[in-house]
């Protein structure tokens, strides 16, 4: 049988996290798309090998690898700092950004409302850099990290924290 004779495999569509959000906050990190390990757990980065929680913990100095989840996110918005996706609903299969199928944007026009003193946009690599020129034509100062996904290996941990330190300029 060829592959084009094989049947097409339905895909339920996959719904994000929610957005953590102030009106306080003045950046933001967004990513692409929950992994699986997040969305079953409902916590951001929450593939053990995924280096978001440790670069941050480096940029702000403040050691939110070792704080349970909701300590975390509470000390994020202490920070001035909030976290969401650039996609809020798609289709994939596994955990790769590679694979997202029939992606839906989230609605940024919420971050205006929200977020009045929301300045800086950074992106969580590629896939969620793609929305960098949308968002800083919405006059948000953007900048485009690398990826903190353990798939994205080809740059060292201290690579990634010289340019994840941008967060505070």
């Amino acid at each position: 049988m060829s592959d084009s004779s094989k049947p097409a495999i339905l895909l339920a569509p996959l719904e994000g996290l929610p957005p953590l959000l102030s009106p306080d906050i003045h950046t933001i990190i967004l990513g692409s798309f929950p992994s699986r390990e997040s969305l079953a757990a409902s916590q951001y980065y929450a593939h053990p090998r995924n280096q978001f929680w440790r670069l941050l913990s480096e940029v702000l100095t403040d050691d939110l690898a070792q704080q349970p989840y909701e300590d975390r996110l509470q000390r994020l918005l202490t920070h001035k700092i909030g976290l969401w996706d650039v996609i809020s609903m798609c289709e994939r299969v596994g955990s790769l950004d590679s694979r997202i199928k029939h992606a839906v944007a989230n609605d940024f026009d919420l971050l205006k409302k929200e977020c009045p003193k929301l300045k800086k946009i950074c992106f969580n690599g590629k896939v969620a850099g793609a929305y960098a020129e949308r968002l800083s034509s919405a006059g948000f100062e953007t900048i485009v990290l690398p990826s903190s996904s353990s798939a994205y290996a080809s740059r060292s941990f201290e690579d990634k924290l010289v340019i994840w330190k941008k967060i505070l300029d």
